[in-house]
């Protein structure tokens, strides 16, 4: 557990552990089978069509959650990032032909959870407040697919570069942010191809409502919706 705890301030990050001490933190994992796993960058972590039988949180790295459409092209679900877990929804059902596949876009570092079994036993006091605070991660999860479903159904190209950012925005405190996507992955996670992505974008920055340096982004007064 001495690995789990030089990652203390990035597992309570997440609502499942936030406001556990070190000690509370590694009782929680232990009761959920937690174990750490490395994997390289472009490495699969899961594969389409095969079990789900964890859940997982990025203690350090990148990740990406891919799905193919009915014409065989990459369809980015989400990105996730350190303290952010995936898998929740997929892993709780016990799903056998997983419609996703995850993998790493930088060198991670990936903390394990069985949560499975989490509401069918009672031996431990600490279930009770493990299974509230997860009944509230699969509601944050629905919500973000639902702000997922609103980037994906926009009409126009100039909207979609506007919807991400502003989801952006409100989750990290600032006008000021970084996107970890390059603009390919940025245009596949929008639904556009990246010529059009840059137009939009050049755009939106000429007309005063972005500001952008490479991976850095800034909302603009004039961009507020």
């Amino acid at each position: 557990m001495e690995r789990l705890a030089r990652y203390h301030q990035v597992v309570t990050r997440n609502p499942l552990f936030s406001g556990m001490t070190e000690a509370e933190v590694e009782k929680a994992v232990t009761l959920l089978r937690g174990r750490i796993a490395d994997y390289k960058k472009g490495e699969f972590l899961h594969h389409q069509g095969t079990p789900v039988t964890s859940c997982g949180l990025v203690l350090s790295g990148l990740l990406e959650v891919c799905a193919d459409d009915f014409d065989g092209n990459r369809i980015i679900m989400a990105e996730v990032s350190p303290g952010v877990t995936f898998g929740e929804s997929l892993s709780f059902l016990r799903v056998e032909d997983s419609p996703v596949y995850i993998a790493a876009t930088e060198d991670a570092e990936v903390l394990w959870l069985s949560v499975a079994d989490l509401y069918e036993r009672e031996d431990d006091p600490m279930l009770p407040a493990l299974q509230k605070r997860f009944t509230s991660l699969l509601a944050s999860r629905t919500l973000t697919m639902n702000n997922r479903i609103q980037i994906l159904s926009r009409i126009s190209t100039r909207d979609n570069p506007m919807v991400y950012p502003s989801e952006l925005a409100p989750r990290t405190g600032s006008s000021t942010f970084r996107v970890a996507f390059d603009r390919e992955d940025m245009a596949t996670y929008i639904g556009c191809d990246r010529a059009s992505l840059s137009r939009a974008l050049s755009k939106l920055k000429k007309e005063g409502v972005i500001d952008y340096q490479k991976n850095a982004f800034k909302l603009l007064k004039s961009g507020e919706r």
